[in-house]
């Protein structure tokens, strides 16, 4: 009981001033229905300097995002790996993410573009509005006066060259030079180098050496001439294909006048390769050498090097040494590497593990469209993602899809401009009914408002995109 004196003392207070305490009864729930009594709340984003990829699932705002920008405070390495089934929209965010990059001054991308349509690669419309002529390697194209790249270009160093020839043979033989083979090239590179100087060395000038190798080389080693002719004979019959074999005229021949390292977009098409074949991945290593030693160089600009289809650098122990080698530019010269990859089992399985995990430990960007859920279990114990983000994949709807930057995970819907539209979905004419069509319709109108809010977001933020490249583009 409360003392009278005391309760007649708090009455006239509350007449004169007003009640100046509330009494709360106490109250008992569960934690389910207690869950309404807090605001929602959404994970931080990436900041807003960058390039907007969409929008977060869950909180609704804008997810933007740059490696150049988040590199050194969120991002420990600018490299970037993309998974997930075909037809989720992998694809469609590369390339809208190139355009938006595009816009800055201080940006450059090469693409090796893997897949092709209507005999031409998928990147050829983005090319053509760009004002651009892809590097078509075909071999059929080389020997009518088409693209060539020569690994014995003037412009790779000596060392480069060797080093790109041993990965050729490698490639193709499936397994590693011995010292003897080895020998039998190197003397052959060094006596072409050191005798031919009136033009560029090719690559019938190595065969032909080797085939006939000088006495010198087998005096300074102290063995018979017909042992050196016999080592070399392997490396020959490899490098021979090269120059009459099937891929012939795209490599024996001084590297083609006019092929443009400057233009802020290069594409290399190599649709018109047979993606399984050994062909692929000795491209991949050709292409990949000859940009280290003629593309990057330390001009400050920011490049981005993108892949598709690169279980084929991945897959191939040699291919994927290279690129590793590669990778590591990033760093020193700012270069961000994109590897668009369907399973990652088709890689961390494969003849290459050791290589590949190395080359996964790189990317700390990884972001995942749907994949069946045995697979997504396996991607998440492969890259440590949370639970929650391996049970959701499965149930990922085209253009939304899990993103892991460095540990931040976010669920992204990927927003694509009318703009964009046409140059991104290269394949609708084929794939497409007329009903189909209607039903995207009815799903783009759903999605315009959202569309909307993200281009006033842009505009209000970006009032000049090519002026800075601390800006966010739409």
């Amino acid at each position: 009981m409360r003392d009278p004196l005391t309760a007649l003392t708090d009455a006239f207070t509350s007449f004169l001033f007003g009640k100046v305490e509330t009494t709360r009864l106490p109250v008992r729930t569960s934690t389910g229905q207690a869950q309404a009594v807090y605001l929602p709340t959404a994970a931080p984003g990436l900041g807003d300097s960058g390039v907007i990829i969409g929008r977060e699932v869950y909180s609704g705002k804008g997810y933007i995002y740059d490696p150049f920008q988040l590199y050194g405070q969120q991002l420990p390495a600018p490299h970037w790996l993309v998974l997930g089934e075909s037809g989720n929209g992998k694809s469609a965010l590369e390339k809208t993410y190139v355009l938006r990059q595009l816009r800055f001054r201080d940006r450059q991308v090469v693409v090796l573009d893997a897949q092709g349509e209507d005999g031409v690669g998928e990147w050829n419309l983005i090319a053509e509005e760009l004002g651009i002529t892809p590097i078509r390697l075909d071999p059929t194209a080389a020997l009518n006066h088409g693209i060539r790249l020569n690994p014995l270009d003037p412009s790779i160093t000596t060392t480069g060259q060797l080093a790109l020839l041993r990965t050729i043979i490698e490639v193709a033989m499936g397994h590693g030079l011995d010292e003897r083979s080895g020998f039998a090239l190197k003397v052959a590179h060094a006596y072409v180098n050191e005798t031919i100087v009136q033009r560029q060395p090719v690559l019938s000038d190595i065969v032909e050496q080797l085939r006939h190798p000088e006495p010198e080389s087998a005096e300074a080693m102290n063995v018979a001439i017909d042992d050196v002719r016999a080592w070399g004979l392997d490396v020959a019959l490899v490098l021979d294909r090269l120059v009459d074999g099937d891929l012939r005229g795209m490599f024996d021949g001084p590297t083609t006048v006019g092929i443009d390292l400057d233009a802020p977009l290069i594409v290399f098409d190599l649709s018109h390769i047979d993606r399984n074949s050994i062909a692929m991945p000795i491209l991949m290593a050709i292409v990949g050498v000859w940009l280290e030693h003629t593309w990057i160089r330390p001009d400050r600009k920011k490049r981005i090097f993108l892949v598709e289809e690169a279980w084929h650098i991945i897959n191939s122990p040699f291919v994927a040494q290279l690129f590793q080698r590669l990778l590591k530019f990033g760093r020193r010269l700012g270069l961000s590497f994109v590897a668009v990859v369907h399973h990652l089992s088709d890689v961390v399985d494969g003849a290459a593990a050791k290589e590949a995990a190395a080359i996964l430990k790189m990317a700390s960007t990884r972001t995942i469209y749907a994949q069946k859920a045995d697979e997504a279990r396996a991607t998440g114990r492969v890259i440590g993602l949370p639970r929650w983000a391996v049970e959701i994949i499965p149930t990922l709807t085209p253009g939304i899809a899990v993103w892991d930057v460095n540990g931040n995970v976010q669920v992204v819907k990927h927003l694509i401009t009318e703009t964009e539209r046409p140059l991104v979905f290269t394949d609708r004419a084929m794939t497409e009914s007329s009903l189909d069509r209607l039903a995207d319709d009815a799903l783009r109108a759903a999605e315009l408002e959202a569309e909307a809010r993200a281009a006033a977001f842009v505009e209000q933020h970006v009032p000049d995109l090519g002026g800075s490249s601390e800006s966010t583009v739409a």
